[in-house]
């Protein structure tokens, strides 16, 4: 039998009705673009060639593309899709709605990265299991081992990057960018220093004296940062580091790091560690920024998603992926295998953050709450408001906005 693939990416805008769509193939995939897009892509012809007679359907779209076409779809109990990526971000919507299928205990491998699978469940850690981690997203921190010694804690962060602060280098680099970027960047520290977005029961708890005390050392972190720091993205904090132009990153992702040690591309080979955030009054909580996989609970393929699904988060097709294209990885044998340590060097550092990292509030409304921090943070950051204004306002509209 002839085995056929069906590869059909969307551009963003692309007006298709999701439902009352027909199923034909005998396992529709709704995934990312870019990276995660040709790692699904090389695991679905990986799978094929051990299963020739699935005829196998795989979207591949952007990010904002993927979260429309599935919340409409499950919210009108479509049954187009059998398997589905979703942001962590996402997850909690996902699950509470009932929009994904439990899925079997026997999926989840001791090998797997506890805190990760813990965000798998709903309720966190305790709950029946919705998903598996298929991408091990999470901010590290990037640091000159070759100009300073590796930072603690933040204050050591300020203390090193006044010493380090010249006309040609700065101190530190991050992303000032209004929005998810600046408030990816402040929380881990805001972790750090005790404070909490949300409290055990949901409500908004931003407005803390460890709240005030981060934001306070955030915003002067603007002393030892580049001019125009308000507008950088991770283009200028992946360039500031590689170019020699800055000490330190508060925030740099996988994806970020491998071109630092390309010589072609970088002026530092070699000379930067990667490591988790640093801590203060609380130890080191890296941001995790996991991508998870689950079954659409109206999937008509649900066993051959599941199968799918355990394939693609086998340590062995992780390590391919991970070899071969640089997805991070969520098993912990993946980051501890000599030739995936050869290429990566600080794997070992990226498996410890992503053990001790922390998720952002299981909240359905974190999008709205994202954007008015990231108001209020940036408004601090210019020096339009203080850093209790930054908390009191922010804390009262993420309350009404709850």
């Amino acid at each position: 039998m002839f085995t056929k693939t069906k590869m059909a990416t969307a551009l963003l805008g692309l007006a298709v009705s999701v439902a009352g769509v027909a199923q034909a193939a005998d396992l529709v995939i709704a995934g990312r673009d870019d990276l995660m897009g040709r790692a699904l892509e090389q695991s679905v012809a990986a799978y094929q060639a051990e299963h020739p007679d699935m005829d196998i359907e795989l979207l591949k779209l952007p990010y904002g593309s993927l979260y429309e076409k599935l919340v409409i779809g499950m919210r009108e109990g479509d049954s187009s899709f059998d398997l589905v990526m979703i942001d962590d971000t996402w997850a909690t919507e996902f699950m509470s709605q009932g929009w994904l299928a439990e899925l079997n205990e026997d999926r989840v491998s001791q090998d797997f990265i506890p805190a990760l699978t813990d965000i798998s469940r709903y309720p966190v850690g305790q709950g029946p299991l919705y998903s598996l981690p298929v991408v091990g997203n999470v901010a590290m921190f990037a640091y000159r081992s070759d100009l300073m010694d590796e930072p603690e804690t933040w204050s050591d962060v300020i203390a090193q990057g006044k010493q380090l602060h010249t006309a040609d280098r700065s101190g530190v680099v991050f992303r000032g960018t209004q929005g998810n970027p600046i408030v990816t960047g402040f929380l881990p520290m805001l972790w750090a220093y005790g404070g909490n977005i949300v409290d055990g029961d949901g409500a908004v708890n931003f407005d803390s004296p460890e709240t005030v005390a981060a934001i306070r050392d955030f915003v002067s972190l603007r002393e030892i940062a580049p001019r125009g720091i308000e507008v950088y993205n991770s283009g200028e904090v992946r360039d500031a580091i590689q170019q020699n132009k800055a000490a330190m990153a508060i925030e740099v992702w996988p994806s970020w790091v491998p071109t630092m040690d390309d010589p072609e591309l970088s002026q530092v080979v070699n000379q930067v560690e990667i490591i988790p955030p640093p801590g203060e009054v609380n130890a080191s909580t890296p941001m995790l920024g996991v991508w998870q996989m689950g079954v659409s609970a109206n999937a008509e393929n649900a066993a051959a998603a599941e199968d799918f699904l355990a394939y693609f988060t086998s340590a062995n097709n992780q390590r391919d992926l991970t070899l071969s294209l640089g997805l991070p990885p969520t098993r912990s044998s993946v980051y501890s295998d000599a030739e995936v340590v050869d290429t990566y060097r600080w794997y070992p550092n990226q498996l410890n953050a992503l053990r001790q990292g922390a998720p952002r509030p299981r909240i359905n409304a974190w999008q709205e709450l994202e954007s008015i921090m990231g108001d209020y943070l940036q408004l601090a950051l210019l020096g339009r408001i203080t850093p209790e204004q930054a908390a009191q306002q922010a804390h009262q509209r993420m309350a009404a906005a709850l």
